[in-house]
């Protein structure tokens, strides 16, 4: 197992426990206890986890797991949503995209979609994440379009006022949203306050909003409110999602679609 494998799978099992013990996590990646002992000093440099004796705990009371270490969780769930939500794009519309993986996993099915490349846009991006339009930019049939802003190194997101000029001057079609939480109630949530404003702002320029969200994010809540549920034209979720969350949200007057 890689250094960064190794090191993603610590991190998973800290934010999932809170708690680590050096032996415990030897047991479960089949390396060493030395081995271990070293990338959680390497990850407490970082400021990734604080180190305890025999072991390590998550860092601060609420934990944010940056983006670079969340690629691998829930992958393959994440890959079918986002073919599913690639597919709910018509050739030629302007396509908001907040940041997050499920978010980063959609721009990847948009780019190799067979009837997507060619036109005068094929497609036209908006997003305010760096590594989106990162992956984009060479796709010269699509046009991309990037906030201002401040980027924060978590989530690759730039925030902050200065996007507010350029996502107020234009209108989208669709914004595919990413989420920390999203609940029948309560709406779609972020953990950042800032995110989560921007991506109040990629929503309400789009006439129609899809949040892309694995069966985990259902149901709960998170600190910074993005929107109201009753915003939300479509759900795409897993087929793990609980058949009652499911109804709520269909009773909300969302379209749920589990894949």
């Amino acid at each position: 197992m890689s250094r960064d494998a190794r090191w993603k799978a610590l991190l998973e099992l800290l934010v999932e426990r809170g708690r680590l013990e050096v032996e415990e996590a030897a047991a479960e990646l089949a390396v060493s206890a030395a081995t271990i002992r070293r990338d959680l000093d390497q990850l407490a440099e970082q400021q990734m986890l604080v180190r305890t004796r025999g072991g390590a705990v998550v860092h601060g009371v609420s934990y944010e797991l940056p983006l670079r270490y969340k690629t691998a969780r829930r992958a393959p769930e994440k890959q079918r949503i986002a073919k599913a939500v690639a597919e709910l794009v018509a050739p030629g519309e302007a396509v908001g995209l907040t940041g997050g993986t499920t978010t980063t996993e959609v721009a990847r099915a948009l780019a190799v979609r067979g009837d997507l490349t060619t036109g005068t846009p094929a497609l036209t991006i908006v997003t305010n994440a760096l590594n989106i339009a990162n992956e984009l930019a060479v796709r010269p049939q699509f046009k991309i379009v990037l906030t201002g802003g401040v980027a924060r190194p978590q989530s690759y997101e730039l925030v902050g006022p200065l996007a507010d000029g350029v996502l107020g001057q234009i209108s989208l079609d669709v914004t595919v949203l990413g989420v920390v939480a999203f609940d029948a109630v309560h709406g779609a949530a972020a953990h950042d306050e800032a995110e989560a404003a921007i991506n109040r702002l990629l929503c309400e320029r789009a006439t129609r909003v899809v949040v892309a969200a694995d069966s985990s994010k259902l149901g709960g809540r998170a600190f910074a409110h993005i929107c109201a549920a009753e915003l939300v034209d479509t759900l795409v979720t897993d087929r793990a999602a609980a058949p009652e969350a499911v109804g709520r949200f269909e009773e909300a007057g969302i379209r749920v679609v589990t894949v």
